[in-house]
């Protein structure tokens, strides 16, 4: 399997290039900064640099060509403001898809944010909720695309040791899950043709990874 990954020098991303790379399966990683190529490599991963934020349609769209699927895992990143939440959070992702289309690309998984499913609480800081409402709409989009997609929303994100334990659901209790479990759940909707069309919410829990993706798949 080809897999190209938007935001590859992410830190999800980079753990889903190792595990993807591990098993044999071929991995690109879009990245803006090509100082991050190394990284990359060192994850098993062929670094594309592709700034989202300027790349035309078919550029992304050349570098996706010949993929089984795209995966957008970019963001702005913490310290970035509101206005970049819009140009990365939301509109590189319609990019990724335009250019998925375009490409004949039909899998995409999108890596969203638990809370994006209503509008941000009052008092939200407002750098936030333009991510929240970026994700949102970028979750929207994708939704009314004839495309093989998925939506995971994962809860607050650590760098504590994955446990291949997860709650995933349509809906679950906010809180926290390592990234290693977040890359891990990527990589088996990614193996779960019947995903597509779900949108999930991913916290810790207690149930194997793969037993979790199979009853949310046996379960639509």
């Amino acid at each position: 399997m080809r897999v190209v990954i938007a935001g590859g020098h992410g830190q999800v991303a980079l753990r889903l290039e190792r595990l993807l790379a591990a098993r044999g399966d071929e991995v690109a990683g879009l990245i803006r900064n090509p100082d991050h190529a190394g990284d990359l490599r060192a994850a098993g991963a062929e670094p594309v640099v592709c700034d989202l934020e300027a790349a035309s349609v078919e550029e992304v769209a050349g570098h996706v060509s010949g993929a089984d699927a795209v995966v957008f895992a970019a963001g702005a990143g913490p310290g970035s403001g509101a206005a970049r939440k819009e140009t990365v959070d939301r509109a590189a992702a319609v990019l990724l898809a335009d250019a998925a289309e375009r490409a004949g690309v039909r899998r995409y998984l999108m890596v969203s944010s638990m809370g994006a499913d209503a509008p941000p609480p009052e008092g939200t800081d407002e750098v936030f909720a333009a991510y929240l409402r970026a994700k949102a709409a970028a979750d929207a989009d994708l939704r009314r695309r004839d495309l093989d997609w998925t939506i995971l929303r994962p809860g607050w994100l650590t760098n504590d040791p994955g446990t291949g334990r997860v709650r995933l659901a349509p809906k679950v209790e906010p809180g926290a899950v390592p990234r290693d479990d977040v890359a891990a759940t990527l990589m088996a909707l990614l193996d779960t043709p019947a995903s597509a069309g779900l949108v999930l919410e991913l916290v810790a829990g207690d149930t194997p990874i793969a037993e979790a993706v199979a009853a949310v798949t046996a379960a639509r």
